[in-house]
């Protein structure tokens, strides 16, 4: 039977873990998944942000909770997954949100930074979805959103870790939605332009980099945070169900040009 345009967007019933949902896009993503029906599970490090997003949450009607971690402790990831699945039950939907960038200029980068950002940007996705896919595949429905980036396709300065991982990112993505998509779990990535987050305030501080950076997209302006909001439903939904593999860049027309 046909679904409904209602029930193709609803994620009533479906449960979300948000990883990097204490700031930024991983916040604002896990308030749309809740806004759009879902209980969302919040992880980050920060007992205090994550317990003010929750309750911003609960407050517009939603359900939330939070798991508070150090994700880079990769030994974490299984505590992380029973906890989270202790709220509302196994996770159907993963969002890799967490990640790092420390801007670091090639000539600075140690062992430690190299590792800690291609561990929290590449390593903890495949991981933490590794948990989440046995869960996925007993319900038969399954959504992973990662995190891609500009970086993904492009060369910025004082980046390189960043950009490596980033680069993996797509590739992971396309490896995930190969390995997963016929038990009925697609793996899709949003590569988001320049938005305002605590990750992108250098960037957001400097008035000449922000003009040029709009200036460079299509639209003629930088990203806000809700011009994610479609593209995180969609690709949570049973509407995006023969979409898997793809990256999507959501950057005004950034990439186009």
């Amino acid at each position: 039977m046909t679904q409904s345009i209602n029930d193709m967007f609803s994620l009533s019933g479906q449960v979300a873990l948000v990883t990097g949902a204490s700031s930024g896009i991983g916040r604002h993503m896990a308030g749309v998944l809740a806004s759009a029906g879902a209980d969302v599970v919040l992880v980050a490090r920060s007992a205090d942000k994550l317990e003010a997003a929750v309750s911003g949450i609960k407050e517009a009607g939603g359900r939330a909770a939070a798991v508070s971690a150090d994700l880079n402790d990769r030994s974490q990831l299984d505590q992380v997954y029973a906890q989270a699945s202790a709220h509302y039950g196994a996770p159907t939907i993963l969002v890799n949100a967490a990640g790092v960038n420390l801007r670091e200029p090639w000539d600075q980068i140690n062992d430690d930074s190299w590792d800690m950002t291609l561990n929290l940007n590449l390593s903890v996705p495949f991981f933490l979805a590794r948990h989440c896919v046995p869960g996925m595949m007993e319900k038969a429905y399954g959504r992973i959103i990662n995190i891609a980036s500009l970086q993904s396709y492009r060369a910025f300065a004082d980046s390189m870790p960043y950009g490596a991982s980033k680069g993996g990112v797509t590739q992971l993505t396309r490896a995930m939605a190969e390995a997963w998509s016929k038990d009925g779990i697609t793996t899709n990535a949003i590569a988001p332009g320049f938005f305002p987050t605590e990750l992108t305030a250098p960037v957001f501080g400097n008035p000449e980099k922000l003009a040029h950076n709009a200036a460079m997209t299509a639209i003629g302006r930088n990203g806000e945070l809700t011009d994610l909001d479609g593209v995180t439903v969609f690709l949570s939904a049973p509407a995006s169900a023969y979409i898997s593999g793809q990256v999507i860049p959501v950057d005004g027309g950034f990439t186009a040009k």
